[in-house]
């Protein structure tokens, strides 16, 4: 019954984990070589995995083909590159800050397009939710992530990032909900739609054999693939999973709860989390409860 929030909860955890290593080669890879990567990463295990299982065919109608496509330019490649540039301008704090903005946007357009009704309860589990996530990523902490460039470019960037993963959402969502498209299947299209976009930035950018030089390093390689393992083919399958059986806004609450995993690994790491930070993960967690009740009844 609750499949779908679960997986949506196991997916923000697995992004969570491969956070962690994302960051640390985002210090030696350009953030769209990174993002190809990984896409490409994912791909060959999401390939491998529909050779190992019983049933190879695929049940796909075209429209939901077109809509899971554009879902992954969209959402992938357009989205996550305007999030990086966020992260550039703002800094990855306040860039993920910007992303809360991402729940609200997808309940709002599954509304308009998709007629999907949300209960007052729920819409108040989505905003105990986003405010949970926003309170935690917003404290300023001693050595955080410095602002750097323009903020007002920065503010622009975060928002078509939002933009840009909620309509991906809805997208997805419009697609799986009623169709019998696999969610692996609907993940491997929305992550080669994403890289198709990619690699035509990352041609638009010029001096292609230059950018990608980090991806020879054997030092970073093993790192890349575990975290692609994790963060891409792992949590955009549970990420479908969640759209096909759960309402979007729903859905986005809770892929949106990532930061909140965050914590405990940065304990382990020896960071410092302070009483506000815990008091933002209860209250994160008290709008989870709350979506999920109103789901199970």
């Amino acid at each position: 019954m609750l499949g779908g929030e679960i997986a949506a909860l196991t997916a923000a955890f697995l992004w969570a984990l491969s956070t962690v290593i994302f960051g640390r080669l985002g210090k030696s890879i350009s953030p769209p070589v990174l993002n190809l990567a990984k896409g490409s990463i994912a791909i060959a295990f999401i390939l491998l995995t529909l050779l190992l299982r019983p049933r190879l065919e695929a049940e796909l109608p075209p429209t939901a083909v077109f809509w899971l496509l554009l879902s992954g330019a969209v959402g992938i490649g357009l989205g996550d590159t305007a999030y990086f540039n966020a992260i550039n301008c703002l800094g990855a704090r306040r860039a993920l800050l910007m992303e809360s903005l991402a729940p609200p946007l997808t309940a709002l357009i599954a509304l308009l397009f998709l007629g999907e009704q949300l209960s007052a309860i729920a819409w108040g589990g989505i905003f105990l939710t986003v405010f949970g996530v926003a309170w935690v990523i917003a404290e300023r902490v001693p050595g955080g992530d410095p602002t750097s460039g323009s903020t007002r470019a920065g503010i622009i960037w975060g928002v078509l990032a939002a933009i840009g993963q909620a309509s991906g959402a809805v997208m997805s969502r419009g697609a799986l909900a009623d169709s019998l498209v696999d969610p692996l299947w609907s993940g491997l299209l929305r992550i080669a739609a994403g890289g198709f976009v990619l690699v035509g930035l990352i041609s638009w950018r010029g001096q292609v054999g230059a950018q990608l030089q980090p991806l020879k390093s054997r030092q970073l390689l093993p790192y890349l693939v575990i975290a692609a393992f994790l963060g891409t083919y792992l949590a955009i399958w549970l990420q479908q999973i969640s759209l096909k059986y759960t309402l979007a806004g729903i859905a986005q609450a809770l892929l949106a709860t990532s930061p909140l995993f965050v914590l405990p690994l940065a304990v382990a790491l020896g960071d410092r989390v302070t009483g506000r930070a815990v008091l933002g993960v209860l209250v994160a967690i008290g709008g989870i409860w709350l979506l999920i009740s109103t789901t199970a009844s």
